[in-house]
C-alpha cells in the first residue's frame, strides 16, 4: 500500500486534479468487463512531464504502477488492487493531422473512435476498430497490440504505429515520434512497448498511420452450409476482389442465434437452420465498378457451393444492422456464468478444434454452452464456453484445462489479440519458447529493474535471488 508520505509528493507534483485516492479512487476503478480492485490512488497526469514525475517520485518509492486506458480489457491486465493506477484520460488530445503525410499524431488518452473520427473528417482512415471503440483509448490498444474486424485489411496495431513516445519505470522519457514508413537507423524501439500491455514503461504519445478513405464499401451476410466451404469462400473473396476485402468474420450457429433472438435486439439477416454465418465487407475506390465486382464474386460463390445463401446491404442502415449482430457481443451474459477466451490457431485446424472443446466441455458440464465467433481470416476465434453451475475458480481452471490443452495440442497461441494479463499467464509458456520467456524477464529486468510497472502481469515475478541464478 502507497505511503501517505508518497500521496503527498505525487499531489505536489500533480496537484490535487491528478490523484485521487479514497472514494474518489473507489469509483474511478469501475469497469464494464474489466477487474480492477481498489487502487490505493489514481494518478490523473495531464502531461508527459507529468508522467515522468510521478513514476520517478514511485520508482524512489518502489512503489507498483498500473497504467489504464479505457479499462476495457478482458484479461486483468489493468487490475490495480493496493497499487496506484495511472489514468492518462487527461491526455486525449489529437496533436495534429498530416494529410500530405499520412499521419495523426496523438495523446495516448485519446479515445479510438475519436481518432477514427478526426481522420474522417480530413478524408482520411484510421483502420483499427473493435467493439471497445467508444472506450478504448490509443495507450491501451498499442499496449495490448489490438486486433480487430480490419486485420485482414491493414493489419494489428502494430502496423499502424510509425513512432510513439514511453515513459520508463524511473521516470526517463524515451521520444521516438518518428514520421517515416521507412527508418532502419539501429534498433526500432516501439516494438519493445507495442503489446507489452505497460509492463515496460507507459505509453504517452503515438505517430499513427492514417491511409485515404475508401469510396466504395461493399458488405455481405453469407450462409455457409460446412466448415470446408469457409476457407474456400475466404480465398475466392481475396481473389476476386483483387485486395479490397477489409473484413471476414464468421459466427457460428449458436452466437448467431444468441444475437438474433429475444431479449437482443437484433434479428436474422438469413434465417436460421445454417452451420456458419459470414459478414464479408469489401473496400474500394469506385463504389459502382465495386459493387458490381462483389455481387458478381458473392453470385461465383454461390454457382460453385461455397455458400448457399447470400444478402448485400443495400443502403447504410442494412450494413450497419449487419455490423451490429457481430458487434452485440454483451448477448453473451445470457449463458453467465460464462469464460471468455481469445484463441489463435492455423484455419486448417479449427473445425477439429471446436468439435474436441465442445465434447471436452459437455463431458464435464452436460449443460453447458459453446458460443464461438472471430476474425477467421487471421486465425483469431473468440470462445465462450457458459452456463456452468459457478464461476469460482476451479471450474474456470477446469475449463482452461480444456480450451487452452486442445489449442496446446495444435500449437495455438492462448492470446490473440486481448493480451496476456494476469488471466492468461499461467500458459504464456504455452505459446512461447522457453528461450523467448527467459529474454521477456531479461527485458523486464533491465527496464524495471523494481518491478514496478504493472507488477505480475504477462511474466510470472521472479525473485532477486533467482534472477541472479
Amino acid at each position: 500500500m502507497a505511503s501517505d508520505d508518497l500521496i503527498q509528493k505525487l499531489k505536489a507534483a500533480l496537484g490535487d486534479a491528478g490523484v485521487l485516492t479514497g472514494k474518489d479512487a473507489e469509483e474511478k476503478a469501475q469497469g464494464a468487463w474489466s477487474k480492477l480492485g481498489v487502487p490505493a490512488a489514481v494518478l490523473r497526469p495531464a502531461s508527459t512531464e507529468e508522467v515522468s514525475k510521478a513514476l520517478k517520485l514511485c520508482h524512489a518509492a518502489g512503489e507498483g504502477v498500473v497504467p489504464w486506458g479505457g479499462k476495457t480489457g478482458l484479461v486483468e491486465g489493468g487490475e490495480a488492487d493496493g497499487h496506484i493506477a495511472l489514468s492518462l484520460e487527461r491526455m486525449n488530445k489529437i496533436e495534429e493531422i498530416d494529410t500530405l503525410g499520412g499521419t495523426i499524431s496523438v495523446q495516448a488518452g485519446c479515445v479510438l473512435q475519436t481518432v477514427c473520427e478526426a481522420a474522417d473528417a480530413k478524408g482520411l482512415i484510421f483502420p483499427l476498430d473493435l467493439g471497445a471503440r467508444g472506450s478504448a483509448t490509443i495507450g491501451g490498444n498499442i499496449s495490448t497490440n489490438a486486433g480487430g474486424n480490419r486485420v485482414i485489411r491493414y493489419g494489428m496495431t502494430r502496423d499502424m504505429v510509425l513512432g510513439l513516445e514511453a515513459v520508463l519505470a524511473d521516470g526517463t522519457v524515451m521520444t521516438s515520434m518518428n514520421k517515416l514508413i521507412k527508418n532502419n537507423a539501429g534498433y526500432d524501439l516501439k516494438h519493445m512497448f507495442i503489446g507489452s500491455e505497460g509492463t515496460l514503461g507507459v505509453v504517452t504519445r503515438a505517430v499513427l498511420r492514417v491511409w485515404p478513405k475508401p469510396k466504395s464499401q461493399d458488405t455481405g451476410f453469407v450462409a455457409v452450409e460446412s466448415f470446408e466451404q469457409l476457407p474456400k469462400f475466404l480465398r475466392h473473396m481475396e481473389r476476386a476482389l483483387g485486395g479490397t476485402l477489409s473484413a471476414f468474420e464468421v459466427m457460428w450457429e449458436d452466437f448467431y442465434k444468441l444475437v438474433t433472438m429475444e431479449p437482443a435486439k437484433g434479428r436474422p439477416v438469413i434465417a436460421h437452420g445454417h452451420p456458419y454465418s459470414v459478414l464479408v465487407e469489401s473496400m474500394g475506390g469506385d463504389q459502382e465498378a465495386d459493387s458490381a465486382r462483389f455481387e458478381a464474386a458473392m453470385m461465383e460463390a454461390l454457382e460453385a457451393g461455397e455458400i448457399s445463401d447470400a444478402v448485400i446491404a443495400k443502403s447504410q442502415a442494412e450494413r450497419d444492422a449487419m455490423w451490429a449482430l457481430r458487434d452485440d457481443v454483451g448477448q453473451v451474459v445470457h449463458t453467465y456464468p460464462m469464460f471468455t477466451f481469445d484463441v489463435s490457431l492455423k484455419i486448417a485446424d479449427m473445425e477439429s478444434y471446436i468439435a474436441e472443446v465442445k465434447q471436452g466441455l459437455a463431458a464435464k458440464w452436460p449443460d453447458s454452452s459453446l458460443m464461438v465467433f472471430g476474425h477467421l481470416g487471421d486465425g483469431n476465434l473468440h470462445v465462450i464456453p457458459g452456463r456452468f453451475p459457478d464461476a469460482n475458480k476451479e471450474t474456470r481452471r477446469g475449463v482452461e484445462a480444456i480450451v487452452y490443452g486442445e489449442l496446446r495440442k495444435r500449437n495455438g497461441s492462448v492470446s490473440a489479440e486481448h493480451g496476456i494479463g494476469l488471466e492468461k499467464r499461467p500458459y504464456l509458456d504455452w505459446s512461447r519458447s522457453a528461450e523467448e520467456v527467459a529474454l521477456m524477464h531479461l527485458l523486464k529486468r533491465t527496464l524495471d529493474s523494481k518491478n514496478i510497472l504493472n507488477p505480475g502481469k504477462v511474466l510470472e515475478p521472479v525473485s532477486q535471488a533467482k534472477a541472479a541464478e
